[in-house]
């Protein structure tokens, strides 16, 4: 007889954007209680040093782990570019981030064999896409490009805006020669842009959300490790946290999730943690 684990799975993020997957995550695995912290106060992750955001990432694990959780999902791509090695060696649960799945879904989807990548600075410098596409198949070409520009608009609620669509068009000219047919959506935030990003990039590109395909990943680990929900259970209670005001978030999140969110602010500044040098 399977074992069955009835504990929430962490989702963290620098801010809202991590909705994007914990949305996938109710649609697909309804039974399954979800955690979730956004650290709003000190986005955007994507200037950030790589240091630093592992610093942030240890915070808000500890913070989740303090609530008992059976999974984390790290549901940020910088964040996982950063941390998710860090994370995995020292937490007793299962760590998953968003690049590996990304990544197979792009070569699975693939025709012409080249693959833009859209993401943060902080994910684009790390290069973590071009490793996890290139280490599968090497006669992939990669384009990556960085932008800034796309999370503010996201935060400020702006993300079906006029100049949401200005930006957005003037970022993705850089593809323009391209000839890309799978672009890869490579920050959580940026699946609030989808609608403007494939009327600019046009129908023939197919969008991949990472985090909508680390669901499925998800999914085949709570029954590879025999942790999912019983379905006779406890009834599933979910939690939303920010580090940030609770209004502005709820509002995105009420929005997004299409469920009324009542998030709690959460107090991660007491769990201090020491960065080994």
């Amino acid at each position: 007889m399977n074992k069955m684990d009835n504990r929430a799975i962490g989702f963290m993020d620098s801010g809202v954007g991590g909705l994007t997957v914990v949305r996938e995550a109710l649609r697909q695995l309804p039974l399954e209680s979800v955690y979730f912290i956004g650290d709003q106060a000190r986005l955007p992750y994507g200037p950030r040093s790589s240091d630093e955001v592992r610093h942030f990432s240890e915070q808000m694990a500890s913070f989740l782990m303090q609530r008992d959780i059976k999974m984390l999902v790290i549901a940020c791509n910088t964040a996982t570019a950063a941390a998710l090695e860090d994370l995995q060696e020292k937490l007793p649960i299962p760590v998953i981030g968003v690049i590996s799945p990304g990544s197979r879904a792009a070569l699975k989807a693939t025709r012409n064999r080249r693959i833009g990548v859209i993401g943060t600075e902080g994910t684009i410098k790390s290069q973590a896409y071009e490793r996890a596409i290139l280490s599968k198949d090497n006669s992939v070409e990669v384009f990556s490009l960085a932008c800034p520009k796309f999370v503010p608009l996201v935060e400020s609620n702006e993300y079906d805006s006029p100049i949401a669509k200005k930006v957005v068009a003037e970022t993705l000219q850089f593809f323009e020669n391209k000839d890309v047919d799978t672009l890869i959506l490579g920050c959580t935030h940026y699946p609030l842009l989808r609608p403007i990003i494939q009327d600019v990039m046009g129908e023939q590109v197919k969008l991949i959300d990472s985090g909508a395909e680390t669901v499925g990943t998800v999914s085949a680990l709570l029954d590879y490790f025999e942790i999912a929900k019983d379905a006779a259970g406890d009834q599933t209670k979910n939690a939303y946290f920010t580090t940030a005001s609770p209004l502005s978030f709820n509002q995105i999140a009420s929005q997004w999730l299409e469920i009324d969110i009542q998030s709690k602010k959460a107090q991660i500044d007491e769990l201090e943690l020491r960065i080994e040098k």
